[in-house]
């Protein structure tokens, strides 16, 4: 009988009364039974007692000196089995959660964030095979609505939440730089004003991305109002939209992916930027976060800034 595993759970109510009579119809003793569970035997005639009166059925009976099993303490004590089994199951189960050898990880991440993101979790999931993982992308209005109401495990977004009800936690480096076509008549040009830069058409994210409402911010620093040519989507949009020649815009250093070559965009050298966000970890206060969660928040921090950084480095 795995007893070690499943301690736990003989501490109140049935389960010790249960325990107690599977040791007695095990031993066919009070006596023997007392002293393997180092209780004093009046003690383990009450649990009997109890448990009988719990099933409404007497469960032994005294024959000489033995204690013999009724037909329904036979009953009982097959599905006591039945029950120490399943909890033993459970426990090992619960301790390779525990462990991080098997589980859930549900993440959601801004749409920059999917460009690292998957690294990490590549690496991740190599060191813990028997994990399942959730992957969402999405943008900042929507990741706040989920954690809103606390949908996933973790949630990583390009710049902290203002919410106090959060809980942040730094990851990474998020800088913001001005883009343009590589044949832009700027992007050649150095220590361009902001107020040039304001002069060109603009392409924005939509309502409710974080791209927006940091570009937003750096205009409105500036006490300027951005010429919005056109509104996109996606990062990629944005990106295409800006080798066709429509115009410039303010994204992550990291929106075109870490393993994308650049020859049709340009980083201005425009004054003021890049502009320093950090990519962080969010989970609403008070939330207990899984295992599985904690774990995979200490190992990005140890290895997404070799991931990432090393990597451009090389590219």
């Amino acid at each position: 009988m795995p007893r070690s595993k499943i301690r736990r759970y003989l501490k109140h109510g049935t389960l010790p009364q249960i325990s107690v009579f599977e040791a007695v119809a095990r031993l066919g003793s009070y006596t023997k039974a007392a002293e393997e569970l180092y209780m004093a035997q009046p003690t383990v005639s009450v649990q009997m007692k109890k448990l009988s009166e719990t099933v409404g059925l007497p469960l032994v009976e005294q024959i000489g000196k033995r204690v013999h099993l009724t037909e329904a303490g036979r009953a009982v004590h097959a599905a006591s089995n039945n029950l120490f089994a399943t909890l033993a199951e459970l426990e090992t189960q619960l301790a390779n959660i525990r462990g991080m050898s098997t589980g859930r990880l549900q993440l959601a991440v801004s749409t920059t964030g999917k460009y690292f993101a998957p690294r990490v979790l590549a690496e991740f999931v190599k060191l813990y095979p028997g994990i399942e993982v959730s992957l969402q992308i999405h943008n900042r209005s929507t990741l706040l609505e989920r954690i809103a109401q606390n949908l996933d495990d973790l949630y990583i977004f390009a710049s902290p939440p203002g919410d106090s009800d959060v809980v942040t936690q730094a990851i990474l480096p998020n800088p913001m730089v001005p883009y343009a076509a590589a044949d832009h008549l700027l992007a050649k040009e150095k220590n361009i004003p902001f107020a040039r830069f304001a002069e060109e058409p603009f392409l924005m994210r939509e309502a409710g991305s974080g791209t927006r409402m940091i570009a937003r911010e750096i205009f409105a620093e500036h006490g300027l109002e951005p010429k919005v040519r056109m509104e996109l989507s996606t990062n990629e949009a944005i990106k295409q939209a800006i080798i066709a020649g429509l115009g410039v815009s303010i994204m992550s250093r990291y929106t075109l992916g870490l393993d994308v070559t650049h020859e049709q965009l340009a980083v201005l050298d425009v004054e003021g930027f890049p502009v320093e966000r950090s990519w962080v970890f969010a989970y609403p206060v008070g939330k207990q976060l899984p295992v599985l969660a904690q774990g995979f928040m200490d190992f990005t921090r140890k290895v997404a800034r070799t991931l990432v950084f090393d990597h451009l480095s090389k590219s």
